[in-house]
C-alpha cells in the first residue's frame, strides 16, 4: 500500500545511506539520525552510494512498509549534505520518481541592470 501523498511529509536523508539496511534500520536513522519519528506516518526517503537505488521507509497503521527504486541507467538528483535538504512536495517525488531532476529546472539568471 502507497501512501496518500497528499496527507503525508516527504522527508529526505541526505548523503549516501547503506542500502543494505533494512526496515529497522532504516527506522533507527529516521529516528537518531534525523531526529524525527518513525511512527508519524511521514514518508521518509533514503538514498544509495552509487545514487542508483532509492528506498522509501512509511509507517502503515500496523506496520512498516519499505520501497525499493533501483534505476538501471543515471543515478537519482540527491542532496548531498544537511543545507541541501528541504522538505519535498507531492509533485517533486513524481518527478524524481520519473526520473527528473527537479532540483535544476532554471539556471539562475544573474541580472546587472534593467532594461
Amino acid at each position: 500500500m502507497w501512501p496518500d501523498l497528499s496527507a503525508v511529509k516527504i522527508h529526505v536523508r541526505p548523503g549516501k545511506t547503506d542500502m543494505r539496511k533494512q526496515i529497522d534500520g532504516l527506522a533507527t536513522l529516521v529516528e537518531q539520525g534525523m531526529g524525527k519519528g518513525a511512527f508519524t506516518g511521514d514518508l521518509f526517503l533514503f538514498c544509495g552510494r552509487g545514487m542508483t537505488m532509492m528506498k522509501a521507509l512509511y509507517w502503515d497503521n500496523n506496520g512498516f512498509c519499505l520501497w525499493t527504486k533501483r534505476l538501471e541507467r543515471g543515478t537519482f538528483p540527491w542532496p548531498r549534505d544537511e543545507a541541501d535538504v528541504v522538505e519535498w512536495s507531492t509533485e517533486e517525488l513524481e518527478m524524481l520518481l520519473e526520473g527528473i531532476d527537479f532540483r535544476k529546472r532554471f539556471a539562475k539568471l544573474d541580472y546587472q541592470r534593467f532594461a
